[in-house]
């Protein structure tokens, strides 16, 4: 955990990094009073984009953690939604109070009471498939690892979210531009799916080569030799059940690692289909491309479903009832998940959680990482276009950089496998820029 106790240090410095910027864009006194916090300046936006790729980054690799050290899924994402809301009711009494409010852009508290209700509905619709699509990735990071997961689903986003954000927002980006960055993540989808599958490859190698103290058994299940257990192994706190103890620490990459992992982790994958993992990537990487493109509709009402003069929601109250939805759904279907669960994850009930203190403090500090993070790219996205906020897909470098640095992951992989990555990671920053530098500006008149 001393690599995520960085994380806290990076928030830190990476406030101070973009506070120059964001605080001369979100401060505006004009005649009549103090203004609300708005984004209304290209260089603010990419500053408020580049914060919320760290911190998109960032959750994954904490939740991933936790999971790899066996704390269930389901207790994890529990505590991930309260704090993910509270984020957005922070940003919401913070960022969309202060302030007079003016006619056409009113503040929080007036406009909960304006009838808004069709934008309030594609909000929430955004909140129900982002929370959908978070919760199917929290098991894709077990089958196919954290940096094929987010880069697949990220780049799916790209390629549909941003060609529907692009027409939704009456182009305010620059196609010649936007397009070729499009087709760049494209690529970067194509060569994630040959990365797992030549990493998939290798760790199968690994394991078939394995002489040491460990077997697998049945369906793929991993059995260690009982000789070299000690009778006394200590209780696993994380989980709750006995720790198997090795009479020697594994070296990450190895198919000793590989086979620790499985035994500790919540979810078991061993013997799982390549395509199951990829499936529930793809699943969730297109409910990824379709929360933005909501929020644009909620917060911009192209598609003229106010009645004549109701102001548009501004992206402070649109992110409050999109993270309402969001919390509703993951709350409701973990605590299904406790009684009925699914990949194998062990049974367990609302008491268990409630007394499950083991790596609470991550969970928690992951739901706000997500929550500042999207808020972030909404706020961002309603000043430069939704389209080109999407360069915040560029999470997966992060998230591989985490993946690497805490997990091992590509450890005493083939050489194709690092080539491909190496491609994989180098088209996702060409595409990124590209993507970037496609940015426009939306006129609040």
């Amino acid at each position: 955990m001393d690599h995520v106790l960085g994380c806290a240090t990076s928030m830190v410095s990476c406030q101070k990094v973009f506070e120059g910027p964001l605080v001369n864009s979100l401060l505006s006194i004009r005649q009549g009073g103090l203004k609300m916090y708005i984004i209304e300046d290209k260089g603010g936006a990419i500053a408020l984009m580049l914060a919320s790729l760290f911190f998109l980054g960032t959750w994954p690799a904490v939740l991933t953690l936790l999971e790899r050290r066996g704390r269930l899924p389901q207790h994890t994402y529990l505590d991930y939604s309260i704090t993910n809301l509270l984020a957005a009711v922070l940003i919401a009494l913070t960022f969309g109070q202060l302030g007079d409010s003016k006619p056409n852009m009113p503040n929080f508290f007036t406009q909960l009471s304006q009838d808004n209700w069709p934008s309030v509905l594609f909000a929430m619709a955004g909140g129900v498939v982002l929370s959908i699509g978070n919760l199917s990735t929290q098991y894709a990071w077990a089958y196919v690892g954290l940096s094929v997961t987010e880069v697949i689903s990220s780049s799916m986003v790209v390629v549909i979210g941003t060609t529907l954000n692009y027409f939704l927002d009456n182009r305010i980006n620059r196609a010649e531009i936007l397009f070729p960055g499009v087709a760049c993540f494209l690529v970067a989808v194509i060569l994630g799916s040959a990365v797992h599958a030549s990493n998939a490859a290798d760790n199968e190698e690994k394991l078939n080569g394995s002489t040491n103290i460990y077997k697998l058994g049945e369906n793929g299940s991993v059995e260690p030799n009982k000789e070299v257990i000690e009778k006394d192994a200590p209780k696993d706190l994380e989980n709750g059940g006995s720790a198997t103890k090795y009479v020697a620490k594994a070296e990450a990459g190895t198919a000793e690692y590989l086979i620790e992992l499985e035994e500790r982790r919540s979810i078991k994958v061993f013997g799982s289909s390549t395509f199951i993992g990829l499936g529930i990537v793809f699943f969730s990487g297109v409910c990824f491309s379709l929360f933005s493109p909501a929020f644009n509709l909620a917060t911009n009402d192209q598609w003229h479903t106010l009645k004549q003069g109701v102001p548009h929601l501004v992206v402070y109250t649109a992110f409050f009832y999109f993270s309402i939805s969001c919390f509703v759904i993951g709350i409701g279907l973990n605590i299904l998940f406790l009684y009925r669960p699914m990949a194998g994850v062990p049974k367990s009930s609302f008491k268990a959680y409630l007394n499950d203190w083991e790596g609470r403090q991550w969970a928690l500090l992951a739901g706000f990482l997500c929550g500042f993070g999207n808020g972030f790219q909404f706020m961002g996205g309603q000043a430069a276009g939704y389209a080109a906020a999407d360069a915040v897909q560029a999470l997966p470098l992060v998230s591989t950089f985490w993946g690497i640095l805490l997990f091992g992951e590509y450890r005493k992989s083939s050489r194709k496998t690092y080539i491909l990555l190496g491609f994989m990671l180098f088209m996702f920053i060409v595409a990124v820029a590209v993507l970037m530098a496609s940015s426009g500006h939306r006129s609040t008149k």
